[in-house]
């Protein structure tokens, strides 16, 4: 499938989460939903964005925004990386990716070269504490992040240039549906 857009309605899914609960589009039926695709479970890029998400979570209660994160990643992964973090919303393993393939979620090696060329980014996420060599070897998975309103139509679709490119958090913070 191809990029989504404001005209779509979100593909439905049901999948596990990493600690084996069923997750399922129509549990968040009623709920504004930022659903954000990363990398693999290990990638330091992710896992400062998700700290992000985590920090922020308070003020999207707020704004009545559910959050779902989704990696390309088995739940072993996850526990060992991710979900050290503790988020206190749905992380969904999709090793297979079921999910990124209904929303048009992309592979880049250039995707990859466009973050090493940006020097700023690299450092801060070298001394994030989340820096590994094991993402290397990750899929070049570019991130991808959906804001899903109460109808579950696409209010809008974010995809990303390189693999810390998400939607800006106060873009999220200020929707109003």
């Amino acid at each position: 499938m191809g990029r989504l857009n404001k005209t779509n309605t979100a593909p439905d899914f049901t999948s596990q989460d990493y600690l084996d609960n069923e997750i399922t589009l129509n549990d968040y039926r009623d709920n504004k939903i930022l659903l954000s695709f990363f990398r693999g479970a290990a990638c330091p890029f992710c896992n400062l964005r998700l700290n992000q998400l985590i920090t922020k979570y308070p003020e999207f209660e707020l704004r009545e925004v559910k959050v779902i994160a989704v990696f390309a990643a088995s739940k072993e992964e996850i526990l060992a990386y991710g979900g050290q973090q503790n988020a206190p919303f749905t992380i969904i393993a999709d090793p297979t990716l079921e999910m990124y393939k209904k929303y048009g979620v992309e592979k880049s090696s250039f995707g990859m070269l466009r973050t090493m060329l940006k020097p700023l980014k690299m450092l801060k996420v070298i001394f994030s504490g989340y820096f590994n060599m094991k993402s290397i070897k990750d899929r070049p998975i570019v991130p991808a992040d959906f804001l899903i309103d109460k109808d579950k139509k696409i209010y809008s679709a974010y995809y990303g240039k390189d693999f810390g490119d998400h939607i800006p958090i106060q873009e999220v913070l200020e929707w109003k549906n």
